[in-house]
C-alpha cells in the first residue's frame, strides 16, 4: 500500500484534505461488516465443520476486489484451473496453499482485526463527538466522555479545541491501521511466485495446445481444398472439354461460345483455389521442411531471391509455419511496395532459436503501424515466444527479423 504512506508522509493538509482518510475508512468500516458476517458464519459453521474450510475461498476473492479501494494494482487469483468434476475440484482445493491462507485470513478478520478496527473506528467517533461538544451543549445536553463532562459553553469549546488535533492524529491512525491490514491481506491473498510460475506455464501449455489446434484446421482446410474442390473442378474442366470435343464442327457457334468460356472459368477457378491452398498451407512445407519452401517461394517471386537457409533437421511444424509466413510476407512486401531489386532470405539455429532474416533493397519506410499485414507477424511471433522486429529507414534497406524458440527434432 504504497500509496497510503505516502500520502501520510506528505504535508499534513494535503493528506487530510485528501480522499485517503475517507478510503481508509470505507476500507476499514467494510472490514467490520465482512468480519461480524464472518464471526456468525463461523459460529454457523460449527455444526458443519468442511464447510469452514472453504470460507475463505469466496471471502479472498471479495478481499482481492476491495483492496482496489486503497490500490488499483489489480491482485490476480492465485488458484490453478482445477480437473473437471467436483472430486477434482476438492482435491485440488485441498492441496494448494493458497485455499488454507485464505482460511487464516478469515480467522485473523473475524478475530484480531475485527477487534482492532472496532478500537479504531470507536475512538474516532468519540473525538468526532467531542469535537462537536458546542453543537451538543447549545443544544441543552452534556458532554459526557469518560469521567469528563463538559455542560457550559467555555468547557465545550476547550472540549473542542483538545479534540480536534486527537481527531487528526486518530485519522493518521486509521489510515496508518488500514494500509497495514490492506499490506496483511495482499501478503496473504496474493500469489506466491511458484503459483505464478504455475499459471505462467498452464497458460503457455494451453497456448501452445491453440497454436496446434489453430495448425491442425489450417491442414485439415487445405486438405479438403486439395482432395474436394480442386479435384471437382479438375473434373468440371475436362467434361466442358469432352463437350467442346463432341459438337460437331458446324455446331460451333454460340454453344461452343459458351462452352469455352465455361471452362476458360473453370481453370481460372482452379488456379485460384491452387493459390488459396498454398496460401492456407503450402504442401512442400509438410514434406519437405522450411528450406524447400522458401526455396518454391523464391521460384514464384517475380525478384531475384538468394535463399541462404541451412538447416541441421526439421523443426517442429508451428517454428516452420510461423518462419514460412513471415518469408512471405516479406517477399509480397518486396514486390509490391518497396520497389526492391532483389531480397535475400537468411536464417539459422543458433542456441535452440531460430532466427530468419529477410532484406530487401527496396525504397524503405515499411511501418508495422501502417498495416495489419507485419501486426500479424508480429502476433504470430509473440504467440511462439518469439520476437519479431523490422528495420527499415527511409531509402532502404528493409530487413524483417523473426526470432523463435525451437527443438531441433
Amino acid at each position: 500500500m504504497t500509496g497510503v504512506w505516502q500520502a501520510m508522509a506528505g504535508r499534513p493538509d494535503r493528506f487530510l484534505l485528501s480522499s485517503w482518510p475517507l478510503r481508509c475508512l470505507l476500507y476499514l468500516v467494510g472490514s467490520v461488516a465482512v468480519g461480524v458476517g464472518l464471526l456468525m458464519g463461523l459460529v454457523a459453521g460449527l455444526l458443519f465443520p468442511p464447510v469452514v474450510v472453504f470460507l475463505g475461498l469466496p471471502v479472498g476473492a471479495l478481499e482481492r476486489r476491495r483492496l482496489r479501494v486503497l490500490d488499483p494494482v489489480p491482485v490476480a487469483s492465485p488458484h490453478a484451473t482445477p480437473p473437471p468434476g467436483l472430486g477434482g475440484w476438492l482435491r485440488a482445493r485441498l492441496g494448494e496453499g493458497a485455499t488454507w491462507r485464505e482460511l487464516g485470513y478469515v480467522l485473523a478478520l473475524a478475530s484480531v482485526l475485527l477487534i482492532g478496527d472496532l478500537v479504531s473506528l470507536g475512538l474516532l467517533l468519540n473525538c468526532l463527538a467531542v469535537a462537536a461538544a458546542p453543537a451538543i451543549v447549545a443544544m441543552g445536553e452534556p458532554l459526557v466522555f469518560g469521567p469528563f463532562v463538559a455542560d457550559t459553553r467555555d468547557e465545550a469549546l476547550v472540549a473542542m479545541v483538545l479534540a480536534v488535533p486527537a481527531t487528526v492524529v486518530c485519522l493518521y491512525a486509521l489510515a496508518a491501521l488500514a494500509g497495514t491490514q490492506a499490506a496483511f491481506a495482499r501478503w496473504l491473498l496474493a500469489p506466491r511466485d511458484a503459483e505464478l510460475n504455475r499459471r505462467v506455464e498452464e497458460l503457455a501449455r494451453s497456448r501452445g495446445r491453440l497454436v496446434s489446434a489453430f495448425e491442425a484446421e489450417r491442414r485439415r482446410i487445405e486438405r479438403d481444398l486439395h482432395d474436394g474442390a480442386q479435384q471437382h473442378l479438375v473434373l468440371l474442366s475436362m467434361t466442358l472439354g469432352l463437350a467442346r470435343l463432341e459438337l460437331a464442327p458446324d455446331q460451333g457457334g454460340r454453344a461452343a461460345a459458351l462452352l469455352d468460356d465455361a471452362q476458360r472459368q473453370a481453370r481460372q477457378a482452379l488456379a485460384a483455389i491452387r493459390e488459396l491452398i498454398h496460401g492456407i498451407h503450402p504442401q512442400v512445407l509438410t514434406d519437405l521442411g522450411l528450406p524447400a519452401a522458401v526455396g518454391e517461394l523464391a521460384e514464384r517471386c517475380r525478384l531475384p531471391v538468394l535463399v541462404d537457409l541451412p538447416l541441421p533437421r526439421r523443426l517442429p511444424a508451428a517454428v516452420e509455419t510461423t518462419a514460412y509466413f513471415v518469408v512471405c510476407e516479406a517477399l509480397t512486401n518486396a514486390v509490391r511496395h518497396a520497389r526492391a531489386s532483389r531480397v535475400t532470405v537468411s536464417g539459422r539455429v543458433t542456441g535452440g532459436r531460430l532466427t530468419v532474416a529477410v532484406t530487401d533493397d527496396g525504397a524503405g519506410g515499411a511501418d508495422p503501424a501502417g498495416g495489419t499485414g507485419l501486426r500479424g507477424l508480429a502476433d504470430r511471433a509473440a504467440v511462439m515466444d518469439g520476437t519479431f522486429a523490422v528495420t527499415s529507414p527511409a531509402g532502404g534497406p528493409t530487413t524483417l527479423r523473426v526470432d523463435l524458440p525451437c527443438a531441433l527434432t
